[in-house]
């Protein structure tokens, strides 16, 4: 992400927060980054463009991608580095603002919510999936269906989005319960899904 692009999303993060999706014009958005509409063109071509940068930032606290030499750690533990969110996470306010402003905003905005779904949960199940076949490939585990089975670990590990939205929870506790949460879909999925070599 150049320099430009992250002072557009820090705005971007910042009106959002502050004024929900509908008050997250481009207008506002440049006010709030110092800079004219014509330069947030400029670097995003739309406001969808920018919004899906940044879903894309708090999918990286959410996951990231394995390191070369992570990808030699037993398929339990690789899952695990993967579906571990950074620390930051849950004391982020933004993702919950953003979540609550795209169910607000689904029907007038379906574009931010393909932008969202994209970006969000579709990008972290195929993170899973390419691991599971990695798994499959090396004989570790047997998924006949790695797609199917991405989508059922990431739902497994991630808490319902109704208790996250309704429930307030403080970050400690949420993160105590994300952990405890992550070892048992682990545990449930890998002795459940397929046999583990």
């Amino acid at each position: 992400m150049t320099e430009r692009e992250a002072i557009i999303t820090d705005a971007a993060q910042s009106v959002i927060v502050a004024q929900g999706l509908a008050g997250a014009s481009m207008a506002a958005i440049a006010q709030e980054a110092g800079m004219s509409k014509r330069t947030l063109y400029e670097v995003f071509e739309s406001r969808a463009a920018l919004f899906a940068s940044l879903v894309r930032r708090i999918r990286d606290t959410v996951t990231r991608p394995l390191t070369v030499a992570e990808l030699d750690l037993p398929l339990a533990a690789r899952l695990r580095l993967l579906l571990t969110p950074t620390g930051e996470k849950f004391f982020d306010p933004l993702p919950l603002a953003v979540l609550r402003a795209v169910i607000a905003e689904a029907e007038r905005q379906p574009e931010l919510v393909r932008e969202f779904m994209q970006e969000g949960p579709y990008a972290l199940r195929d993170m899973v999936r390419v691991e599971l076949d990695r798994s499959v490939a090396r004989g570790e585990i047997r998924i006949s269906d790695t797609v199917a089975a991405a989508c059922l670990l990431a739902d497994m590990a991630h808490e319902s989005v109704l208790d996250h939205l309704l429930v307030p929870q403080p970050a400690c506790g949420r993160q105590a319960a994300y952990d405890r949460r992550l070892d048992l879909a682990i545990r449930v999925f890998l002795g459940g899904i397929g046999e583990v070599e």
